[in-house]
């Protein structure tokens, strides 16, 4: 809720609401709790970036949140609600109602999510038969060629027409990532959950890429969680930021407030790993250390044997600490300066 002197303004119920999420994945050496406590919001027609080095729990978190964790995996506590539904208790049909139409994902590698057996046609057909309410039922088949077609045009893939019934290897890197984008929104979804959408794609892909999931963002009306590592796209096409590492978010807030004034050791770390444009010859200091085995972890801060700014208190089990408006940070040194 928003205060001001004329006016109350309500805060929207969020589209998307994670509480405590917990994920967890039994192996030879012992339980891996890949997801630990995680909470989370996401609001109508926001973007949300979620940043982290690799093993952080960024992927794990919104497979949980789509259904794709699978056994032996499972999710073993915490609240997943989109649109005032419980995901957690969905029926495999609810889910198969669900997963395409209303919440939409686009994978890491678009060469392995396609399928190299099926045409571009088929692929995207496929989705708009099952799920798409207001195609014709004469002439479905036909409605929903043409809707592909309109689809790959949308995305910026050129003649459409004619390259729809090529197969997935047929196309380069970047038109891959756009027949997934294509596939991810034919059903006009409510939520797009875009995993590193510009891997292994150059930087001019990558900018036509992220700027084209923005476009339809406006257009669509749709929210977005852009999962990445490269804060520079974090910055640029984001409105907040939640920041994981070892399965926990440690710091969340506004995108410009938190690259501004990062409050979180970690975080500045990941900032200071950017180049500077305005000092070339200034040094980058890498974030010494490895992201720890997710086994058996207990009450500790993650992050204890990478941080320079480390003290005693911090071997105990920290939580997230509000530091200004829409600002958390999971680190007691931020707890000191508010008190």
């Amino acid at each position: 809720m928003l205060l001001t002197r004329s006016s109350v303004i309500e805060m929207p119920e969020p589209l998307l609401s994670i509480r405590n999420l917990k994920t967890c994945f039994p192996t030879r050496a012992g339980l891996v709790t890949a997801v630990d406590g995680v909470d989370l919001d996401l609001y109508p027609g926001e973007c949300l970036g979620i940043v982290g080095e690799s093993g952080s729990g960024k992927s794990v978190t919104f497979a949980s949140v789509i259904g794709l964790v699978r056994s032996p995996g499972y999710i073993a506590d915490g609240s997943i609600r989109f649109d005032g539904i419980d995901l957690r208790h969905l029926e495999a049909e609810q889910w198969r109602r669900l997963r395409g139409r209303d919440i939409a994902m686009t994978m890491q590698d678009a060469l392995t999510a396609l399928n190299p057996a099926l045409t571009v046609a088929e692929q995207i057909e496929e989705v708009l038969l099952a799920h798409a309410s207001d195609l014709p039922r004469k002439g479905r088949q036909e409605a929903a060629r043409c809707r592909s077609i309109e689809m790959l045009r949308l995305v910026g893939i050129p003649a459409p027409d004619k390259r729809i019934d090529d197969y997935p290897h047929q196309f380069s890197g970047g038109m891959r990532q756009r027949i997934m984008i294509a596939i991810a929104l034919s059903c006009r979804p409510k939520l797009l959950i875009a995993d590193e959408p510009t891997t292994a794609l150059d930087v001019t892909i990558q900018a036509q890429v992220l700027d084209l999931i923005g476009d339809l963002r406006r257009e669509l009306g749709m929210s977005v969680v852009l999962i990445t590592h490269d804060l520079g796209v974090v910055a640029e096409h984001t409105d907040r930021v939640a920041v994981m590492y070892a399965g926990q978010v440690v710091e969340t807030g506004p995108t410009h407030e938190l690259i501004s004034l990062p409050k979180h050791p970690y975080t500045r770390g990941l900032i200071g790993l950017i180049p500077r444009l305005s000092d070339l010859d200034a040094p980058i200091k890498p974030i010494e250390g490895q992201v720890p085995e997710l086994i058996g972890l207990g009450g500790i801060c993650r992050f204890h044997d990478r941080c320079d700014e480390r003290m005693p208190r911090c071997r105990s089990d920290i939580p997230m600490i509000a530091a200004g408006p829409n600002r958390q940070v999971r680190c007691i040194r931020v707890e000191e300066s508010l008190s």
